[in-house]
């Protein structure tokens, strides 16, 4: 049978989701605890795959089982196995039809930069700082060129292999919470770097280092080249993700 998961994970100490030959992944630990409760060799899926550094505060998986045991039982068993950067929030029974990638209609990322003058410590990797004051007004106009259906050939990696460049942001919200600045973006599918690459572009118009539209002419140039730089990945979340009925998990 099909069984879905929710997965928080702190990325600070891994080199990414996927799976790499005798490095620490997220997938790995996961594949790892969950074949130990399986009692059988276990591969699992995820919604968007994470670079290094990157974490995740509901990050969506499935993997077929050959075993039957309570939700509960798969959480706690999980969990006992995992490293303490990541946890298993649920465990829920799906029909062979779900698949956490090919299922979704949409993914929200969060980007967190803290602005203020002195570094952080509590928030060390767990944030991007930033020394220097942001015109948070001057980046809110700036993100709505980038709202719509668009080619993010700019503000995608060099490395990128998806087919398509183009993409849809459904939202794009920045606020300002205790001396952090947070981008919140919904979209129905994500580049490589998409995310970080945008709020490099809107933290160089924040700065004053570049004008508004500077974010609309790094779009229409298509061309990675043309665009700022690629924002670290210390203030980078994977959200959640939303799915058709009958997968509406949380």
């Amino acid at each position: 049978m099909r069984i879905a998961l929710g997965i928080e994970y702190a990325g600070n100490n891994f080199v990414g989701w996927q799976i790499q030959p005798e490095l620490r992944t997220v997938q790995g630990c996961v594949e790892i605890a969950l074949s130990k409760v399986a009692n059988h060799s276990v591969k699992v899926f995820c919604a968007g795959r994470t670079d290094t550094g990157v974490h995740a505060l509901e990050q969506i998986i499935h993997a077929d089982i050959n075993v039957e045991r309570t939700e509960k039982s798969w959480v706690l068993g999980i969990n006992s196995n995992l490293p303490k950067d990541i946890s298993v929030l649920w465990v829920k029974t799906v029909d062979n039809d779900f698949h956490a990638r090919f299922s979704a209609q949409a993914r929200h990322y969060r980007y967190i930069i803290f602005n203020r003058p002195v570094r952080p410590a509590i928030l060390y990797k767990k944030v991007t700082w930033e020394f220097r004051t942001l015109d948070i007004k001057a980046m809110q106009i700036a993100s709505e060129y980038l709202i719509g259906t668009h080619n993010f050939s700019s503000y995608r990696a060099v490395s990128c292999q998806a087919k398509s460049p183009i993409r849809t942001i459904l939202s794009l919200k920045i606020s300002y919470v205790e001396k952090k600045i947070i981008i919140d973006i919904v979209a129905n599918g994500f580049l490589h770097h998409m995310v970080r690459n945008i709020a490099g572009v809107l933290i160089a118009i924040g700065r004053g280092e570049k004008p508004i539209k500077w974010a609309n002419e790094v779009l229409k140039a298509e061309n990675r080249k043309v665009g700022g730089i690629t924002a670290p990945p210390d203030g980078l979340y994977f959200v959640k993700v939303d799915y058709p009925k009958p997968y509406i998990f949380t």
